[in-house]
C-alpha cells in the first residue's frame, strides 16, 4: 500500500510538471525577501503580500537592517495590505532580533545550521508554525523539507492518501518519501526547465526571479516545484467547495477513476 502511494505521489509530480511546467516559486530577489513573504502570506492572498512587499521595497526597507531600524508604526503602515499588520510587524521585528542574537544578523550563518535544530528554533518564535518554518527553510535556505499547506491536505484527503485530519508531519513525511526517489531519476531540474505550459491549463506560475532560478540541490528543487504545482491544483481545481475534478490534471489519480 505504501509503495503504491509513493508511486502515486511521483505520478502527481510528473503529470503536473508536464501540464504546467516550472512555477518559479518562491518569487523573490533575496533570501530575506522570502522570509518576509513567508510571514506576510499568513492568512491572506499572495496578491496582498506583493503589495506589502512593494511598499517595503519602495521605502528601501526590504532588508534585515531596514526591518531592524524602521519604527513599528511605519512598518505597520507599509505592510498593512497583507492584513494582521500589527501582529506581522511585531513578528518580523522578533525574527530580526532572533537573527541578530543567534546568528550575528546573518541569514547565511543561520542556514548552515542543521535542519532539525533550525526548524525547532524557528517554531519557537512567536507566530511561526510548521508551514511558515518550512517555507523559510526550503525556499530561503535550501533545506530539504516539503511544505504542507491547506491545498496539500485537501488533495491528500480527497485522493484517500491519508485520513482526514492527518497531522502536518504525517502528510509531510508521506510526500517526502514519495518524492525523494525523483532526485536520482531522469526527471531532473534541467529537464523540467525545458517543459512549457500546456495549452488549456491555467497556471499559478510566476515570472522567473533571482531566487526562483537559483541553483539548488535536486531534492530541494523537487520539493520546491511540487509545492508550487499543488498550489495551482488547489486554486483552480481542488477547491474547498465546488471542486472541478473532471477538469483537473490529477483526475486520473482519483479513487473514483481507478
Amino acid at each position: 500500500m505504501r509503495a503504491r502511494t509513493n508511486k502515486q505521489i511521483r505520478g502527481y509530480y510528473t503529470a503536473l510538471l508536464q501540464a504546467w511546467g516550472p512555477q518559479h516559486w518562491w518569487p523573490a530577489e533575496s533570501a530575506f525577501e522570502v522570509v518576509v513573504g513567508a510571514y506576510l502570506t499568513q492568512n491572506t492572498t499572495w496578491t496582498n503580500v506583493e503589495r506589502a512587499l512593494a511598499n517595503l521595497r519602495s521605502a528601501g526597507l526590504l532588508t534585515i537592517k531596514g526591518i531592524r531600524t524602521v519604527s513599528v508604526d511605519e512598518l505597520e503602515r507599509l505592510i498593512r495590505p497583507a492584513g494582521y499588520f500589527r501582529q506581522k510587524a511585531k513578528r518580523l521585528k522578533l525574527f530580526v532580533a532572533f537573527l541578530e542574537t543567534n546568528y550575528s544578523g546573518s541569514l547565511s550563518r543561520m542556514f548552515v545550521a542543521p535542519t532539525e535544530r533550525l526548524r525547532e528554533e524557528l517554531l519557537n518564535l512567536n507566530g511561526v508554525g510548521p508551514e511558515t518554518a518550512d517555507s523559510i527553510l526550503l525556499y530561503a535556505g535550501n533545506h530539504p523539507v516539503f511544505v504542507v499547506d491547506a491545498y496539500t491536505q485537501r488533495i491528500a484527503t480527497r485522493h484517500e492518501l491519508l485520513r482526514e485530519g492527518a497531522p502536518y508531519e504525517e502528510i509531510q513525511g508521506l510526500f517526502q518519501e514519495g518524492l525523494s526517489p525523483i532526485a536520482n531519476s531522469s526527471v531532473s531540474r534541467d529537464r523540467s526547465n525545458e517543459l512549457t505550459l500546456a495549452e488549456g491549463f491555467p497556471s499559478t506560475a510566476h515570472p522567473p526571479s533571482r531566487m526562483s532560478t537559483a541553483k539548488r540541490p535536486a531534492l530541494v528543487q523537487i520539493y520546491n516545484e511540487m509545492h508550487g504545482l499543488i498550489v495551482g491544483v488547489g486554486k483552480h481545481y481542488c477547491r474547498k467547495s465546488q471542486p472541478k475534478c473532471d477538469e483537473c490534471p490529477l483526475r486520473n489519480f482519483l479513487p473514483s477513476h481507478k
